[in-house]
């Protein structure tokens, strides 16, 4: 059986699989099409990323010293307590017993000679421009209570000071049972979908759905490789920037692999959006089919960032 590259599991069911929708004789359900319906009139993206966690006692302190603004904004910690003022950050790492579980972690792992797993997971919850943030709160908590409530102890905070409002929250990775809370692609998929349900059910428009099947190429990068190439005169830029100016010079640039790979997966999202689109017209479902077929004309074609370096630097040298 042909691997399935798109693909969204939140548990055992795919929410939004339009190659394995394509493929299939049977007829899509009200919550397919709804989803699809979602995608293809491009409704905002909900985004969450993990954004780290620390190992220390010390590192869990100030990164929530940070995101409650060293105790001017504060926590709104899972027992429904704000959490502010001076000394916030040191409560909370006493209250969730981290000390001890620290020093427990970093003894038996310096015998072993690895160094110890994370004490906390750092998660951002995300919305566009223009989303109320009351109701980006509302939905991380309702997803906080379902995931992690009697289980693993958590704290959130609000920000609202740039133009995405967006929620921190920071959530002890070994539950009360000593269980560790492990991250997998799957689980900041499930994550997505729930986060996008609340919203919606807030009276939010929210979708959740994969960059390729949206057509976008944009990879993943850092938060350091991001920052250094927005800097002007980053090295990073130059150096890629030298790399390609050199094989051009001998020849044509030799681009990677990731290419290859990033058109393959554009031809399946291709074909199995064109499958969704002749399945909703044998449905009956005229209109719909005729947005995804304007959905699939209007995607960007499909480049990795090198290839669009390679275009611009380019079109400059033909200009000079």
């Amino acid at each position: 059986m042909k691997k399935r590259i798109i693909d969204f599991r939140g548990d055992a069911t795919p929410l939004l699989d339009i190659v394995s929708y394509g493929r299939g004789g049977k007829s899509l359900t009200p919550a397919q099409k709804e989803h699809i319906a979602r995608t293809v009139r491009r409704v905002p993206e909900v985004m969450v990323k993990v954004s780290g966690g620390a190992r220390t006692v010390a590192g869990v302190e100030r990164h929530v010293d940070y995101i409650g603004r060293e105790g001017r904004l504060g926590l709104e910690a899972d027992t429904g307590d704000h959490l502010d003022g001076k000394g916030f950050e040191r409560n909370l790492t006493e209250d969730w017993d981290l000390d001890l579980e620290a020093h427990e972690r970093q003894t038996e792992r310096s015998i072993r000679g690895r160094k110890p797993p994370k004490l906390v997971h750092n998660i951002i919850f995300s919305m566009p421009p223009g989303t109320p943030p009351d109701k980006v709160l509302e939905a991380v908590r309702r997803l906080a209570l379902n995931e992690w409530q009697f289980k693993h102890r958590y704290a959130m905070a609000l920000h609202t000071d740039d133009d995405h409002p967006h929620v921190h929250v920071v959530v002890k990775a070994v539950s009360e049972r000593g269980e560790r809370l492990n991250i997998k692609k799957a689980t900041l998929r499930s994550w997505r979908q729930q986060f996008a349900a609340n919203l919606r059910e807030l009276g939010v428009a929210a979708n959740a759905t994969e960059r390729a099947v949206r057509g976008q190429t944009k990879t993943h990068r850092s938060d350091g490789a991001y920052r250094a190439a927005q800097h002007p005169g980053s090295s990073l830029v130059q150096d890629r920037e030298r790399r390609i100016l050199r094989e051009w010079l001998a020849g044509a640039p030799q681009l990677n692999g990731g290419e290859a790979t990033l058109m393959r997966t554009r031809q399946d999202v291709v074909e199995g959006w064109l499958r969704v689109s002749a399945r909703l017209k044998a449905d009956g479902d005229e209109e719909l089919g005729r947005r995804v077929d304007s959905f699939v004309a209007q995607m960007p074609p499909a480049k990795t960032e090198t290839r669009i370096l390679a275009e611009r630097m380019r079109a400059q040298m033909r200009t000079r």
